[in-house]
């Protein structure tokens, strides 16, 4: 995923919205914090299904989560509808990741909910950057300097930002505050056991090189001790450049590389392609910025798949 900076036409239609939903807030009117809706539970949207995840897992039966960006959507092709604006300004909780989505950040700046989260601020975001033709430890490329948003596949950042919303929701809705205490310690719990899984399955392996079709596994392969060789840094389907291809080879080769990554919301073609021209395998490593079915899978299942997928592309000893 990349951060892209969104044409002049969408900013405009972006600032439209916003004004729209205002003038919509101030005749409806907007809930106060402790307002709640009408079946009684705390409103919170949420940016996308990272942050979706934690509002639930914590919240747990006081909250309703709405998530701005529908399943199986790529966050950043987010562009806001006026009612979807007006959700934010009408929400007991927003949760977002700053930077990600600017018609998100638009609408949170401009808008009156009294409590928010911004990811961001528990998990700082560090800009990963890939120069063209070269590997880098944990790199990432991008249009703008916001950095490299996908902070939630390390699990101890996560672990910060899952704290955050708890305290968060503990202010919006005091009356439940032991409850969220106890569901963000549970979930603190879960993230931890599968740090430790991870830190114990790519302990030991053949390689700590991987190769993805871009570069969204930065705070990934920092945390673990992996390399990353992205084929493109900044757009996943871009038709790499003979140079760049002629680096990856090497390294692959250097490295006893034997899979190209590819990842679920993004079509396979280009990994493919240099798989075959590499003699490579593909598999999928999924950067969870969306989920295509939330109901069979979730942040922890994806994750574990991911484990499992890069053990046997690194030779992980058993």
């Amino acid at each position: 995923m990349m951060l892209r900076r969104l044409p002049t036409t969408s900013i405009a239609l972006t600032a439209t919205a916003v004004a729209g939903a205002l003038a919509l807030t101030a005749c409806g009117g907007s809930s106060s914090a402790a307002g709640k809706g009408g079946n009684g539970k705390l409103n919170v949207v949420a940016s996308f299904y990272p942050m979706e995840f934690l509002a639930e897992q914590i919240g747990g039966s006081h909250v309703k989560v709405t998530d701005l960006t529908a399943a199986g959507v790529e966050p950043h092709d987010l562009e806001l509808k006026a009612k979807q604006v007006a959700s934010i300004q009408s929400a007991d909780l927003v949760v977002y990741l700053k930077g990600l989505q600017p018609s998100v950040d638009k609408a949170v700046e401009q808008g009156s909910a009294k409590h928010v989260v911004d990811a961001t601020a528990a998990s700082p975001l560090v800009d990963h950057h890939l120069d063209e033709g070269t590997q880098s430890q944990g790199g990432h490329d991008h249009t703008d300097a916001a950095g490299d948003p996908h902070i939630w596949l390390d699990p101890t950042r996560y672990t910060a930002v899952a704290k955050s919303v708890g305290a968060e929701l503990a202010k919006a809705d005091p009356d439940h505050a032991a409850d969220y205490q106890k569901n963000t310690d549970a979930l603190v719990t879960r993230l931890s056991a599968l740090d430790q899984e991870f830190q114990a399955g790519l302990k030991d392996t053949k390689t700590k090189t991987f190769v993805t079709s871009h570069a969204a596994f930065g705070y990934l392969a920092d945390h673990y001790g992996l390399n990353q060789i992205a084929i493109n840094g900044v757009d996943p389907e871009a038709e790499p450049t003979p140079a760049r291809l002629a680096t990856i080879q090497k390294a692959a080769k250097d490295n006893g590389v034997t899979t190209i990554f590819f990842e679920a919301l993004v079509s396979p073609d280009l990994a493919k392609t240099v798989a075959k021209d590499l003699s490579l395998k593909t598999a999928v490593l999924d950067p969870i910025e969306g989920v295509k079915d939330p109901s069979g899978n979730d942040y922890f299942s994806i994750m574990h798949q991911n484990l499992t997928n890069l053990q046997a592309a690194l030779g992980a000893k058993s």
